[in-house]
């Protein structure tokens, strides 16, 4: 009935569609040969529980098909400014037209307490609380119930809490099931969803050896920042900043802007973002690699981090890969440098 483009909104409600698009697919690609029309977009398929229809996806549109992740708006967005990957090569960084002005403390935890929700920044009247009630509720019910057999809300609600507790920290599931009263397999199988739900990213540690990647744990980020902080209870962004919470709230913020930038590109972020930590107590916040060069990052919520900040950047270089110059995102006004070989940069940047 209609010609494309055309966009079906919550399609995993209709599977069935999949094989009549495919249809159409194929009879355009045959068109291709005797015209200049191209079968590249002709259908939009979206929903927020994409991966119920994954089997049906890889049967029926093999070869055929794009997924891509949107998480809420990011700075760049908001600022209606034109967002590349961050990639945090300094020169590059100093050529940027940034005229955006510096972000305060004060207006990055606004920023940050109200999150990235599309319909906050259209109606600015809804109460921020009422629209994350509403938001959790609507989630549990319309998506949650049709994934999985929750058969305790309240202790779903502990478990979300429990993980957003822990954003910007390394997974460690025992105490996440332990807090929500629930088994490790049930812990797993709940967190599956949140990230499958594009609620959370779990970032993989970097390590020469790309099979223990895999075995070694993930720090776990919340998406939306205000999400998280409304799921800890934090009142206002005053309250947030002030407590020990803040660090790692920030933290947070940083690297799910980041994350943004990279799939806001059509790029998978997970190909491209780590963390660092090894047995001598080496850490490094994100760990970018772009081009096959690795570039060290630390997020410091002060305004003047200590040079100690840098100290663990020195492990790559025992890695045989290229590195790059390291940065700190932080609170400062001006990118300056460290040394000769590292920077202080402005979150502004990301």
């Amino acid at each position: 009935m209609h010609k494309p483009p055309v966009i079906i909104d919550e399609f995993q409600y209709a599977p069935d569609l999949l094989s009549y698009i495919k249809i159409e697919i194929d009879n355009k690609r045959l068109q291709e040969f005797e015209s200049n029309e191209s079968s590249n977009g002709m259908y939009y398929l979206t929903g927020s529980q994409r991966f119920l229809a994954m089997e049906q996806i890889s049967e029926s549109l093999a070869g055929r098909v794009g997924i891509v992740d949107l998480f809420g708006l990011s700075n760049k967005e908001l600022n209606n400014k034109v967002q590349t990957p961050f990639v945090p090569e300094i020169e590059n960084l100093k050529n940027e037209n940034n005229q955006e002005k510096n972000m305060t403390m004060e207006k990055c935890f606004e920023r940050i307490f109200k999150g990235s929700f599309p319909e906050i920044y259209i109606n600015e009247a809804f109460p921020l609380e009422n629209y994350f009630e509403s938001y959790i509720k609507t989630y549990i019910e319309k998506d949650i119930r049709k994934l999985v057999n929750v058969k305790d809300e309240i202790k779903f609600m502990k478990f979300m809490v429990s993980v957003a507790a822990r954003t910007g920290q390394e997974l460690n599931l025992n105490e996440i099931a332990n807090d929500a009263e629930i088994t490790n397999p049930t812990a797993n199988e709940w967190l599956s969803i949140l990230v499958n739900t594009g609620l959370v990213i779990l970032l993989k540690p970097y390590t020469k050896n790309i099979i223990k990647r895999v075995v070694k744990r993930p720090k776990i980020y919340f998406m939306d920042t205000g999400l998280a902080s409304y799921l800890v209870k934090y009142p206002n962004p005053e309250i947030l900043e002030s407590s020990a919470y803040s660090g790692h709230i920030f933290e947070t913020y940083v690297v799910s802007e980041i994350i943004k930038s990279y799939t806001n590109n059509g790029l998978d972020s997970k190909r491209h973002l780590y963390y660092y930590r090894d047995n001598k107590k080496n850490e490094i916040d994100l760990v970018i690699e772009f081009n096959n060069k690795l570039y060290p990052v630390e997020i410091k919520k002060n305004k003047n981090p200590s040079k100690d900040s840098i100290k663990s950047f020195i492990v790559l270089n025992d890695i045989k890969k290229e590195v790059g110059n390291g940065i700190v995102l932080c609170m400062c006004e001006e990118i300056f440098p460290i040394d000769r070989d590292n920077y202080y940069v402005p979150i502004r940047y990301i």
